[in-house]
């Protein structure tokens, strides 16, 4: 089929009588029962996209078409044919800047994907690859199901999914990923399956499900897929499938420059263009047109689909939590080596500024020491900007699949990170603290390592709010560490206030600086109460801590360190309040995309009698 010509005008579709329309009855009566799934039609579908050049173009061209329960429909065609978007169409994911227009009718209906009801897969594997595969389907159905189910109902759910797919014997494996060998290629796509037909949706979308696998995983997870068709209509775009793949197909869909070229049964496919001179060996499938195929029937009398329950806010936030945790505990890469690595730090600077003293010196060598704990040390927290990209990249596919909402997300990520932060600020911080003798008092120490603990986690909260924006790992690094710089250069340390110029550096980041309030915090935990004598030239003169405040660190006397304290905890809500924002406006944007780029009409009649026929297009 490699030689089939592109430019082969598109076939006539046929109407028929007698047989035709007998069968397109007996599909009103299956419609009209609740247990026969979803029929999902398109009539007339185009989309546009715009250009710079010629204005707007089109990407799919006046497509119509169906799909039906218990099968299942590829769509198939060369690169940039538009497999992609045509799922994304029918599933309301286009991108924003696209334009639909064109009937989509569901049983007979136009009605949103309600959440429970459709599922869709994406070419990336988004997994934890701390996770077993077991834990990873439970979390998932303790997240998805709702709380009318028991805990062991579920339980029951996630395992018999798991062994639908056959991952029965990987159960307890890893999933892995860079570093870590866990499953196979193969396996991850049908986890990646399993996490999303927990709620049995009747609607199944499948971009590329076999995409960069081999022929053999490609058949073991086609075939999975396969046996989950009883009741659900499936719809999967597929790149070059081996014959076994090719033959557990349904219908085939063949799309060339956003046309269709051939509709039909997949059996029949062959026959076809072999009738139109284009003979096609009988285990290999065309490589320039690969096949998009879609399942007919719709009639009005269909289900009205109505939107799921799942667990509620509560349950999610809690799961969320347990498992953010799991993940961060066993990524060795997301608090452990920065762990170690703040160990080593803390015992480098108990050594250097080992036993400071109370004389002349001491004053510069404890505000070196606190700069330092509040510059750099919170500064090496961009180090999990890769696993904070990860975590976003997780969320943005369940959230886009209805698993849950922004809110749990930051709450579950909030609430698993601070046992961690609280570890590498407290454990470290004594370390320094106590081998550089700051002043004495727990008291003291606690404030010390609450700042530290705080500033720690307002870095992390900047660093996910760049991971939101900028995705890229490259980008966001420099992103986050540019915008560190600056609050630290603007803190009030390196330059003090009163020399910071006035436009900018003074008005407003001065003020916006964290840093700010976490060195004049830290300076007045530690020097309010304390005596230093002055033993340069021979000078025996006695200066209080709050005096060296005042003239030597300019801080701001006029309240008190806990003030300094609450204002960088208030910061921190901001920021985690601004991360929310980001995520639920991005989560608006996409619905704002299914909302405006779907231009329905109001029919709700049968759009198929009498432009598509029961059997193949010729």
């Amino acid at each position: 089929m490699a030689s089939v010509n592109l430019e082969m005008p598109p076939m006539e579709y046929e109407t028929r009588t007698g047989m035709q329309e007998a069968e397109l009855n007996a599909v009103k009566g299956q419609m009209g029962s609740k247990t026969r799934g979803v029929s999902l039609t398109w009539n007339d579908l185009w989309v546009t996209v715009s250009t710079r050049k010629s204005g707007r173009k089109a990407i799919l061209q006046g497509l119509t078409g169906y799909a039906r329960p218990s099968e299942l429909l590829a769509v198939m065609g060369p690169s940039g044919c538009g497999k992609s978007t045509f799922l994304d169409a029918l599933a309301g994911r286009l991108d924003f800047s696209t334009r639909q227009s064109g009937d989509i009718l569901i049983n007979g209906h136009k009605q949103k994907l309600s959440y429970g009801t459709s599922a869709y897969l994406t070419q990336d594997e988004t997994l934890l690859a701390t996770l077993t595969v077991k834990e990873a389907v439970y979390y998932s159905a303790q997240l998805q199901l709702p709380d009318s189910m028991t805990k062991s109902e579920k339980i029951q759910i996630a395992e018999q999914t798991i062994k639908e797919m056959g991952l029965q014997d990987a159960m307890n494996t890893r999933i892995g990923g860079w570093g870590n060998k866990g499953i196979s290629g193969g396996e991850k796509r049908r986890l990646s399956i399993c996490m999303e037909i927990l709620t049995r949706p009747k609607l199944l979308f499948l971009d590329e499900p076999t995409s960069g696998l081999d022929s053999a995983a490609s058949y073991y997870v086609m075939s999975g897929i396969s046996r989950q068709k009883e009741g659900r209509t499936i719809i999967a775009s597929i790149h070059q499938p081996s014959a076994e793949v090719f033959n557990l197909f349904h219908s085939l869909c063949l799309l060339s420059s956003g046309r269709i070229v051939y509709f039909g049964p997949a059996s029949a496919a062959i026959q076809f263009f072999a009738r139109n001179g284009f003979p096609c060996p009988t285990l290999q499938n065309p490589s320039d047109h690969f096949l998009k195929t879609i399942n007919k029937d719709f009639d009005e009398g269909g289900e009205i689909l109505e939107k799921r329950s799942h667990a509620n806010f509560t349950t999610q936030s809690l799961v969320l939590t347990r498992r953010s945790s799991v993940n961060m505990f066993r990524d060795l890469g997301y608090y452990w080596m920065r762990f170690a690595t703040y160990v080593a730090i803390a015992l480098g600077l108990g050594s250097i500024y080992y036993d400071l003293g109370s004389n002349y010196r001491s004053i510069e060598e404890r505000g070196l020491m606190v700069a330092f704990v509040v510059s750099f040390m919170t500064f090496m927290t961009v180090g999990g900007f890769p696993s904070f990209v990860e975590d976003m990249k997780v969320f943005q596919r369940e959230n886009l699949n209805g698993h849950y909402g922004c809110c749990t997300f930051v709450i579950g990520n909030t609430l698993s990170s601070i046992p961690y932060v609280l570890l590498i600020s407290f454990v470290p911080g004594a370390i320094a603290y106590l081998l550089s003798g700051f002043q004495n008092g727990f008291g003291h120490f606690i404030y010390f390592a609450l700042v530290l603990f705080t500033s720690m986690m307002i870095v992390e909260s900047l660093m996910m709010n760049v991971a939101a924006i900028v995705p890229n790992f490259l980008m966001g690094i420099v992103a986050g560490a540019g915008i560190q710089g600056l609050q630290i250069l603007s803190g009030g340390y390196f330059q003090l206030p009163s020399e910071l110029p006035n436009p900018i550096w003074k008005y407003p980041l001065y003020y916006m600086s964290f840093h700010k309030y976490a060195y004049q915090g830290m300076f007045k935990n530690e020097f309010e109460g304390l005596k230093f004598t002055d033993d340069l030239f021979g000078n025996n003169r006695t200066m209080s801590g709050e005096d060296i405040l005042r003239e030597r660190w300019e801080a701001e006397m006029a309240y008190s360190k806990w003030i300094d304290l609450a204002i960088l905890v208030s910061t921190l809500i901001l920021y985690r309040l601004v991360f929310l924002l980001i995520i639920k406006t991005n989560e608006k944007v996409v619905h704002a995309r299914k909302a405006s780029t779907s231009v329905l009409s109001n029919r709700s009649s049968q759009i198929m009698a009498n432009s598509l026929p029961a059997s193949p297009l010729h």
